[in-house]
């Protein structure tokens, strides 16, 4: 694949530049552009094209000249960047905007399912096409745009302020956002407040219908992958012994996807359903203002929609299973990957403990890969919280501000020493059904969307930037 896409990267560059109209404001233009650069993570790092890394950063140092000749700006861990804006109040301590240019590979096999090749940068139908338009080069871009524009305004914010652009976030963010914490800790600096990858603006959300929701994430789940292997007879296929792998392997994957967890309604979801209560009336608002009464009710409903299913359970997904060599060969060995994503105060422990009573089965063996924990609940009553929501109010003032949970994971438990307070935001304003594009085909973002988030960008900076 590596191979692949060092071939294909300057006809992409060559053919995508025709797609690319003068014409569009200049954030469509550098999103469409940054697109361009496949910079693909991939889990085996020997097929990660790292000089495409080198490139990408030379496209934003040529497209926010500004930025990156009036800015502090560090190379961290060789492929990521730290870039501080100094204050003018220097003992206040900063807050850190965090975003990632790396993005997934596209599946072997569902090239042709994109409507727009996934690395051209397309501008069609009112979007912008191609992997990393809203996960997550959007931020990036939206980012530096609202610096460039702030600076050449001749803006100066009272409190420090820093920007992490990381390179690896798709695999861990162990060398990205690890070094970059590291680097900022050694520093002895600590962090006022964080907005980290996360919550969206979202139109047409099925729990507030006809509305637009911002959701501001106050925390994510952990996420932690176990590996479940067993071993049994082997030999020929035409003499069966009754001891074999896969069946017994079977027997345990399909007991954890048929137990899930039980639904539990925790903060910061029990927040959302009370923010969400006075906008959505009737009976369903009655149940998200008293859940002192409504809880059961609530579990069971949101826990039988699969929309609403993993706000309320530690889920369990199983996603890979290797097992044989040959069809009329018994496998001695089977291996499956079963990845969790577990509730707030949900420990990787107590997922091993309950594991093992589901399977019930001492000769299977489960291994746990190292995982991310996840930084406690932010606070809601936090003074970074209030900022951002009096921001995009200020901005978007027909808008729903409300606290959430991200089910997916970041890099924000790399800064989780540093920063009391994480809130997950960025400034995009998407359809419901196209955040199902993210990690999928045909991800795209609006053109207006992403001129909006540079206004709802630079609304977030100075609020930020505030003593």
């Amino acid at each position: 694949m590596k191979s692949v896409l060092k071939i294909l990267f300057p006809l992409v560059l060559c053919t995508s530049a025709n797609m690319v109209s003068a014409s569009q404001p200049a954030v469509v233009q550098h999103l469409s552009k940054a697109i361009q650069y496949p910079t693909v993570s991939f889990q085996d790092n020997a097929q990660i094209d790292y000089p495409v890394f080198t490139q990408f950063h030379d496209f934003l140092r040529s497209s926010y000249p500004i930025v990156f000749s009036q800015l502090q700006v560090e190379t961290i861990a060789e492929h990521s960047l730290l870039l501080t804006w100094a204050g003018t109040n220097e003992t206040l301590n900063p807050v850190l905007f965090d975003s990632h240019f790396d993005v997934v590979p596209i599946e072997s096999g569902t090239e042709q399912d994109w409507q727009k090749p996934p690395f051209s940068g397309a501008i069609a139908d009112g979007y912008i096409w191609g992997r990393g338009a809203l996960d997550d080069k959007a931020s990036v871009i939206a980012t530096l745009d609202a610096m460039e524009l702030l600076l050449q305004q001749g803006f100066t914010p009272a409190r420090p302020l820093l920007f992490s652009f990381a390179h690896d976030e798709e695999i861990g963010g162990r060398q990205g956002a690890a070094n970059i914490a590291a680097h900022i800790k050694k520093s002895g600096i600590e962090l006022e407040y964080m907005v980290a990858e996360g919550g969206l603006v979202i139109q047409n959300n099925p729990m507030l219908p006809g509305k637009t929701m911002a959701m501001i994430a106050l925390a994510e789940k952990t996420y932690v992958t176990l590996t479940l292997s067993a071993s049994g007879d082997g030999g020929h296929s035409s003499t069966p012994p009754l001891d074999n792998a896969i069946v017994r392997l079977s027997k345990a994957v399909t007991a954890l996807h048929e137990n899930p967890f039980e639904p539990e309604l925790v903060s910061p979801v029990t927040d959302m359903l009370e923010a969400l209560a006075p906008h959505v009336g009737g009976v369903q608002g009655l149940l998200f203002k008293n859940q002192w009464l409504s809880t059961p009710i609530l579990k069971s409903v949101m826990a039988d929609d699969r929309t609403t299913n993993a706000l309320v359970r530690t889920t369990t997904a199983v996603t890979m299973f290797d097992a044989g060599v040959k069809e009329n060969v018994i496998s001695q060995n089977a291996q499956a990957k079963i990845n969790f994503r577990l509730l707030p105060d949900f420990t990787p422990e107590q997922l091993l403990q309950q594991v093992e009573a589901i399977i019930d089965d001492p000769m299977i063996s489960i291994e746990a890969d190292k995982w991310k924990q996840g930084p406690p609940v932010s606070d809601i009553n936090g003074e970074g919280y209030k900022r951002l929501s009096t921001a995009i109010e200020t901005v978007m003032p027909n808008i729903v501000v409300v606290p959430g949970m991200l089910m997916a994971s970041t890099d924000s438990p790399h800064y989780s020493n540093l920063a009391k307070q994480i809130y997950r935001f960025h400034p995009f304003t998407v359809e419901m059904e196209e955040t199902g594009s993210v990690h999928g085909s045909n991800e795209r973002i609006a053109v207006e969307a992403m001129i909006n988030a540079v206004k709802l960008s630079a609304a977030l900076i100075e609020a930020a930037a505030k003593p």
